[in-house]
C-alpha cells in the first residue's frame, strides 16, 4: 500500500503578511480519497523527530536558536513565519515523515509526505517557509543508518534549492540536482551538483526535453540506490512566483518522467510536494494530486 505522511498540523501555520492558512495540505488528501487515488488508511501521521537526526544536516546552534523561539527579527522574518512552539512541532513531525517515508520508500518503491520539499533551509539558516531541510535530514539518516550508498536528489521546484546544496557542499554520496527559473529567488543561488537555470517563461515541450536529457545522464553515472524527488508544482504558468508556463499535463508529465526514470533504474523514491502558489487553490491541489497519479502509475 502506497504510504503518505499527513499531520493535521501541516496546515496550520499563516505565513507573514498572509491571513489564511497553508489550506493545500489539508485539501490534497481530501481530493485524494474523493477521487479514490488512495484510501484512508494509506495515510500516517508522523511523530517528532529526535533532534539527533536533525543535527545531521543543521548546525546545533541554529537548531537551539529554533527550538528555544530565539531567532533574531531578522532571521524570523527571513523564514516568512511568525515563530511559535506549534510551528516547530509542525516542522518536527514534517522531517519526521519524510524519514518514516524513506523507509517506507526503501519496502515499497515509492511514499509521499504531503508537506516536505523546504529546500531553502541551509545548515544554519532558515528561508522562504523552511526552517528544516526535510528531505537533507532523510537523507543524512539513510546514510546514517548505513541503508544506502548514494543518493541523487531531484528538485523540481521552479526556486532553486539553495539551502540542499549548501548543505551536501562536501558530501560526494548525496549528488543535488536543481532545476529552476534563474531569474527568480533566491537571488544569491548556491551550487548544486548540477544547476540547470531556465529562462522566464518556458513552456511544456522545452521543459521536458531538458529534463529527460538530463535525467538519463544522471542516472547512467550517478548510479543512485535512493532518490528524493522534490514535486513543486509553481512551475505552473497559473502560478503567481513562478515565471515559468507549463500546463497542468506537462506538470504531470514531468513527474512521469522522474518516476519511469526511478523505475527503470530501480531506484526508490520518497516524495516532497514543495511550492505552489497559483491564484486558484483548485489549479495547485490539481497539480499536487496528479503527481500521486502518476507515481501510481508508473511505480505501484
Amino acid at each position: 500500500m502506497l504510504k503518505i505522511a499527513f499531520d493535521p498540523l501541516y496546515i496550520h501555520p499563516v505565513p507573514l503578511g498572509h491571513r489564511f492558512p497553508m489550506l493545500k495540505y489539508e485539501l490534497i488528501p481530501e481530493q485524494l480519497v474523493y477521487e479514490g487515488t488512495v484510501v484512508s488508511s494509506s495515510f500516517f501521521r508522523p511523530r517528532e523527530i529526535d533532534e539527533y537526526y536533525i543535527k545531521l544536516a543543521h548546525r546545533d546552534t541554529y537548531w537551539e536558536k529554533l527550538k528555544n523561539l530565539s531567532l533574531s527579527t531578522k532571521e524570523e522574518r527571513r523564514t516568512g513565519f511568525s515563530l511559535s512552539e506549534r510551528l516547530i512541532s509542525r516542522e518536527l513531525r514534517i522531517a519526521q515523515g519524510t524519514i518514516e517515508c524513506c523507509i517506507y520508500a526503501l519496502q515499497d518503491g515509492i511514499a509521499f509526505n504531503v508537506a516536505g520539499g523546504t529546500h531553502h533551509a541551509g545548515s544554519d539558516w532558515g528561508e522562504g517557509f523552511c526552517l528544516l531541510n526535510d528531505q537533507a535530514i532523510g537523507a543524512h539518516y539513510l546514510l546514517a543508518q548505513k541503508k544506502v550508498e548514494k543518493i541523487l536528489i531531484i528538485d523540481l521546484d521552479v526556486h532553486q534549492g539553495n539551502g540542499t546544496a549548501e548543505i551536501f557542499q562536501n558530501e560526494q554520496r548525496v549528488f543535488t540536482f536543481s532545476m529552476h527559473c534563474q531569474r527568480n529567488f533566491p537571488f544569491r543561488k548556491e551550487r548544486s551538483d548540477l544547476d540547470i537555470g531556465l529562462p522566464e517563461g518556458l513552456a511544456d515541450e522545452a521543459y521536458l526535453t531538458i529534463l529527460k536529457r538530463n535525467l538519463a545522464t544522471l542516472f547512467s553515472q550517478v548510479k543512485p540506490d535512493f532518490v528524493f524527488y522534490l514535486a513543486g508544482v509553481d512551475v505552473l504558468e497559473t502560478d503567481k512566483l513562478g515565471r515559468l508556463c507549463l500546463s497542468k499535463q506537462g506538470c504531470k508529465m514531468r513527474d512521469e518522467i522522474v518516476f519511469e526514470h526511478c523505475k527503470r533504474f530501480g531506484v526508490p523514491v520518497q516524495v516532497s510536494m514543495g511550492g505552489g502558489y497559483s491564484v486558484q487553490i483548485k489549479d495547485i491541489v490539481d497539480a499536487h494530486c496528479n503527481t500521486f497519479k502518476a507515481a501510481i502509475s508508473r511505480l505501484c
